[in-house]
């Protein structure tokens, strides 16, 4: 009975999703075609996260959901969201550094951060502040798809002249209408005592499903949410971080570490071919490739070798849990799809990553990370033959644990002359555009349990699901209540205005009554 309840599920958000684009189509794009922009139509029409955010951020009502759907598209289509790129804002919005993405907090969300101080009410640059927020927000999107943002606004130094209550609520709806699903939690830091008044009004805007993500923090309560590495000196952090602006900050991808050492680097590799290894010392550039010096061969001995590291590698992957889910890339096919699980279990401290070749020339690849200190990744660098597959073995070093933290950037790009080219100047020529990038994040999980606990197991897990969907029930109760405030806040109104009208209709009548009186009396 319990197995059958997922697959109810998955079909009723399936009813659900169905519904919701058959409304859209028949009572949102009746009236005109040209209403939206024809890419977020089509986008909606094809992507089932999409609808999926927008009904459960609207706990599955569709016709709430249908709503913030209209105002969401508007939106998009007025300030020209789809266009809206790194040439179309002013240079110096970007120089401020008064909004960036930086950082994780310790749930692994990637921190949005807005720098209250810095910015000024200004009535000329307010399109274009709006526009900046978006062109953030939809770099995010491109790059990590579904994952959720942590908002931090920073706000010390800052006072009522950096208050500008229409900016702000702006903010709030691009999480409560604009994007939905995209806000993990809004953390307020270092807030000013005479702006409380006005972070009550901002909590007046929020809607219940959001309220609860609203959270205040003096600098030594942030590091209940955001780790030191990712706070800033004067939050009480040790992040080193300073923002500059050009280039925009990115993941600060670093090339991995290979399982004997690290990996030389293109630049130190043409000035340090001759040196040992353990004086080579990890750069963060793209290159990860080695080249061999010519030696004298002896092919029995080679040979022998090859099988030799054939087996180890064969060994080694099979080891290694095999991926699950497939993300379908233009050149590659990446296994898994979004995450790397580990465990605290030996077997648990390897993923594998499987690469297939899905073009007709060869592919090179390589793989970064945001911990390459942490990591071991066999072979980071290298290429695929057309319709071939290629195993990448990550596994964790030394007494290291991963962290939802933790980020892997897969790189490729096809060699058209792959004869003629070595990897190292092949990377440094490729243009930018021709590079499919692929992110996977890791994913912390318990180590995996005896047999005979299974059957607790399945208790815990049954208690998990109850406890989400009572969290679920208790947010549809939250929003009921808001409604029957209001409608009992409009009963007392019109109560008032009736008990107002008889007190009226009273005084005349005993006004009638006196002048009746008056009139029968005698002369």
């Amino acid at each position: 009975m319990a197995e059958h309840e997922p697959q109810q599920g998955e079909q009723d958000l399936e009813k659900k999703i169905e519904e919701t684009r058959q409304r859209f189509n028949n009572e949102l794009l009746q009236d005109s075609t040209d209403k939206y922009d024809s890419r977020d139509v089509e986008k909606f029409q094809q992507d089932d996260a999409l609808v999926e955010a927008y009904l459960t951020w609207r706990l599955y009502v569709v016709d709430d959901a249908l709503k913030m759907i209209d105002e969401s598209l508007l939106w998009r289509k007025e300030f020209g969201i789809n266009d809206v790129s790194e040439s179309t804002i002013p240079r110096w919005m970007f120089e401020t550094g008064a909004v960036y993405l930086h950082g994780y907090d310790k749930e692994g969300n990637k921190l949005f951060w807005f720098k209250v101080k810095l910015h000024i009410k200004d009535a000329k640059s307010v399109v274009d502040k709006k526009k900046y927020v978006a062109f953030w927000l939809e770099r995010y999107a491109k790059k990590e798809p579904g994952m959720p943002l942590t908002v931090v606004f920073d706000m010390t130094d800052s006072g009522i002249s950096n208050i500008d209550m229409d900016f702000v609520k702006y903010v709030i709806n691009c999480f409560k209408v604009y994007y939905p699903k995209f806000l993990s939690k809004m953390i307020i830091v270092d807030m000013p005592w005479i702006m409380n008044a006005a972070w009550k009004i901002v909590k007046s805007w929020l809607g219940p499903e959001a309220i609860a993500k609203l959270k205040f923090a003096s600098k030594a309560e942030v590091q209940t949410f955001i780790g030191p590495e990712y706070l800033p000196p004067h939050l009480g952090g040790t992040d080193p971080f300073t923002y500059t602006y050009p280039p925009l900050p990115d993941d600060d991808f670093q090339t991995p570490l290979c399982e004997n050492g690290p990996i030389i680097s293109e630049d130190d590799m043409e000035s340090k071919e001759g040196e040992m290894e353990s004086r080579d010392t990890l750069e963060s550039s793209f290159n990860s490739e080695i080249v061999a010096k010519p030696k004298k061969v002896n092919f029995l001995e080679d040979s022998l070798r090859s099988e030799d590291g054939e087996r180890d590698t064969n060994m080694r992957v099979k080891r290694v849990r095999n991926p699950q889910t497939t993300f379908k890339g233009l050149l590659l096919d990446v296994s898994p799809a979004e995450e790397l699980s580990f465990g605290s279990g030996e077997n648990e401290r390897k993923c594998l990553i499987i690469l297939s070749n899905v073009t007709k020339n060869q592919v090179a690849f390589k793989v970064r990370t945001t911990a390459p200190e942490k990591y071991r990744v066999k072979p980071s660098s290298s290429s695929c033959e057309p319709g071939a597959s290629v195993d990448i073995v990550v596994s964790l070093h030394g007494g290291s644990q991963a962290s939802p933290q933790d980020r892997f950037l897969i790189m490729a790009a096809e060699m058209e002359n792959a004869g003629s080219q070595e990897l190292a100047q092949f990377w440094k020529e490729v243009q930018k555009n021709k590079v499919m990038e692929h992110r996977l994040h890791c994913h912390v999980q318990d180590s995996v349990k005896p047999a005979a606990n299974s059957r607790r197991d399945s208790l815990l897990e049954t208690s998990t699901s109850g406890q989400q969907e009572l969290n679920t029930a208790l947010m549809r109760v939250m929003v009921c209540n808001s409604r029957l405030e209001q409608k009992m806040n409009s009963c007392l109104w019109v109560q008032k205005v009736l008990t107002g009208l008889v007190l009226v209709l009273l005084v005349l009548n005993l006004q009638c009554l006196y002048l009746l009186g008056t009139a029968q009396r005698p002369c």
